[in-house]
């Protein structure tokens, strides 16, 4: 990415965007406090998102909503209106960044066709069992979450979790209970996630009510050329996000395609040993750590641009440089729509390669006079990319993502000098094992906690 096309677009935030984010963050205030509780500020609140979205075909909806929210009455009606009003503001100024991001970069992205539904219809009674627990989450508001109130979505949860097509409500109403039970009494918490817990409630609601909004999926066969990892740790889970090249068979446009694979934890796996969790994809990793490009056959591939991966259909390529890629075919790459319910700036993730630029101590890099901020705290630690590389680093294969305000740039991959000498890090390097000598003397006296509690949860079984 060159300096005319960083100045381009970290020279201003879209028209609207700040203005879009304060109305959210009203009602976000209001939720907070519960729509039975609204005062002054919170019914003014209302009546700005209403007023932002007055010329849309929502306009009438939310007009009504307020006006009855004023008066008492709460029904799903009203909370739906509300929650599609909130992700229309955010799909806005997600759209907005987006279309400045890939003006900057040139980049071209397939439109957003919408699918018909396929097969039979979600049981009813499930989503509305879900909506029922969404709405005394929004009369309560987050301050008036308590044990009881958690414990009524258990019965929700698990009927839920009982229908296949409605694993991603399932998941999502799950975690958002698990949070709110850790956090329990809530009125007692110092600050209130008050953005991350509305995002995830809004999302729930529209979910219960269409069930899926995926947009299908369609075959693909070619070959994948890796860009970078974007790996996520959580105490009871991890995923390996891989952001990608397909190259397809016959006609067709290069694309962008991400792949995620994800396994269960528990909170002792830390660092390189979440590598072993993933080893039921053996033909990925080996991608990710011998640099390979892999050949894939009929592979499912999602509107929103995931390769639904399937190790049976994949096979290990020839060598292929992420950062030859990054130079030859991802300045043409076409990058997949973006899925209606996934319109929000937190969820931008685009990759990019940065040249050219000085690397700062502050954690910004300089290209041009336009400082980038570099988020050092996404380095995950099961990889060899540190902030030290990153710093010292002269080209960088990462993800321009939108936060708090800002352009930040998450290092997927570095290109450094370390004592005179070129060096190369990618965060996908240990998926078959560390290569740091220090690192794998550290796990030989530390031992495998992987292999142990594999051999004791094998021997529960047997009993």
């Amino acid at each position: 990415m060159q300096g005319v096309q960083l100045a381009e677009l970290l020279a201003e935030t879209p028209p609207g965007v700040a203005e879009a984010l304060e109305v959210v963050g009203g009602f976000d205030a209001a939720l907070a406090n519960g729509l039975a509780r609204l005062g002054p500020r919170h019914t003014e609140a209302l009546n700005a998102l209403a007023g932002a979205l007055s010329a849309s075909p929502l306009g009438t909806a939310l007009t009504d909503a307020s006006a009855k929210l004023a008066g008492g009455a709460i029904g799903d009606a009203e909370l739906t209106a509300l929650a599609g009003a909130r992700a229309a503001l955010l799909g806005a100024a997600h759209d907005a960044l987006l279309t400045r991001l890939d003006g900057a970069l040139g980049r071209s992205r397939t439109a957003w066709e919408e699918r018909p539904a396929e097969g039979e219809p979600v049981p009813a009674n499930l989503l509305a069992a879900a909506r029922s627990w969404l709405r005394d989450l929004a009369i309560a508001g987050w301050l008036g979450v308590d044990d009881a109130l958690v414990s009524a979505a258990d019965q929700a949860v698990e009927a839920v979790w009982g229908e296949p097509r409605l694993r991603r409500l399932a998941v999502l109403l799950d975690g958002l209970a698990a949070e709110l039970r850790v956090s329990s009494p809530v009125a007692t918490m110092e600050r209130l996630p008050e953005r991350r817990w509305a995002d995830l409630w809004t999302r729930a609601v529209l979910l219960s009510h269409s069930g899926s909004w995926t947009g299908g999926t369609t075959t693909v066969s070619g070959r994948l050329l890796p860009l970078g990892v974007d790996v996520h740790e959580h105490g009871t889970a991890v995923q390996a996000q891989l952001h990608a090249v397909l190259e397809p068979e016959g006609e067709g446009p290069v694309r962008l395609v991400r792949v995620a694979v994800a396994a269960a934890k528990v909170d002792t796996i830390l660092g390189p040993e979440v590598w072993k969790l993933l080893t039921a994809y053996p033909t990925l990793l080996a991608a990710l750590a011998e640099h390979r490009a892999v050949d894939v056959a009929d592979m499912r591939l999602t509107a929103g641009g995931d390769l639904l991966w399937d190790e049976e259909r994949a096979e290990a390529g020839e060598p292929a440089d992420p950062f030859a890629t990054a130079r030859v075919r991802l300045p043409g790459a076409e990058a997949p729509a973006v899925a209606p319910l996934d319109r929000h700036p937190v969820r931008i993730a685009e990759p990019v390669l940065v040249e050219g630029y000085k690397a700062r101590r502050d954690g910004t890099f300089d290209l041009n006079g336009e400082a980038l901020t570099v988020d050092l705290d996404r380095l995950p630690p099961s990889g060899p990319l540190t902030a030290q590389l990153v710093t010292a680093s002269t080209a960088c294969i990462g993800l321009l993502r939108w936060d708090a305000g800002r352009w930040t740039l998450q290092p997927l991959a570095v290109q450094s000098t370390v004592k005179k000498q070129p060096v190369e890090a990618h965060n996908g390097d240990w998926a078959l094992g560390p290569t740091d000598p220090k690192i794998v003397k550290a796990q030989a006296r530390s031992g495998d906690p992987v292999a142990v509690l594999t051999e004791r949860a094998g021997r529960l079984l047997r009993k």
